[in-house]
């Protein structure tokens, strides 16, 4: 898988995690309640399940897509943390 569609496919599992949030007219009410929950309650603590779901996956190929960026310009899959790499052009 290209490193673009990578970021296409991180950019696809996040976005319903931002958006569904902002649309407070999904949720605007009190029906049907849940537990003695009313449905507004409810389902914000179901968007945090989602957005919990959602953001994992889109983790783990972020970190793929990076580290395939990494290897393709040169550099260790990982970063050391020291910043030496940053030293190696310069000589």
């Amino acid at each position: 898988m290209a490193s673009r569609r990578r970021w296409i496919l991180v950019s696809a599992l996040l976005t319903p995690a931002v958006v569904l949030p902002l649309a407070v007219p999904l949720y605007d009410r009190e029906d049907p309640a849940f537990l003695g929950f009313p449905y507004y309650y409810w389902f914000q603590f179901l968007l945090i399940v989602v957005a919990v779901a959602l953001t994992v996956p889109a983790y783990v190929v972020a970190t793929g897509a990076d580290r395939a960026q990494r290897v393709a310009h040169g550099l260790p899959p990982e970063p050391d943390g020291t910043g030496a790499h940053r030293d190696e052009g310069r000589r």
